[in-house]
């Protein structure tokens, strides 16, 4: 996960109201899938411009419209939200606790 960017929304958090250990990872939940669906498409958007890299370095035709490449992120982002292992599930969530308590 520490190779990948995710920008995760926290206005509709009220920061003040965090004060103990259960408040902080009942938000880090709530968060939680939207955050893996950012990384998913974070993931997704890395992988296609490899692919696209490859392709170009092969010789092979670029599948490079805006519309194709925003589908197969937004469709990673779906299948990696699916699919995430708990591990990487509760350290997205452990980042996201950390995120919280940095902006408090």
């Amino acid at each position: 996960m520490s190779n990948f960017q995710i920008e995760i929304d926290f206005s509709n958090i009220d920061l003040a109201s965090l004060e103990t250990e259960e408040d902080f990872q009942r938000e880090a939940k709530i968060l939680l899938p939207k955050a893996l669906v950012k990384l998913g498409e974070s993931v997704g958007e890395k992988t296609w411009e490899e692919l696209q890299q490859k392709l170009q370095a092969t010789g092979g035709k670029l599948k490079s419209s805006p519309s194709e490449k925003r589908r197969f992120i937004q469709e990673t982002g779906r299948t990696y939200q699916r699919n995430a292992s708990n591990r990487e599930k509760q350290e997205l969530e452990d980042y996201i606790v950390e995120q919280l308590r940095q902006r408090k």
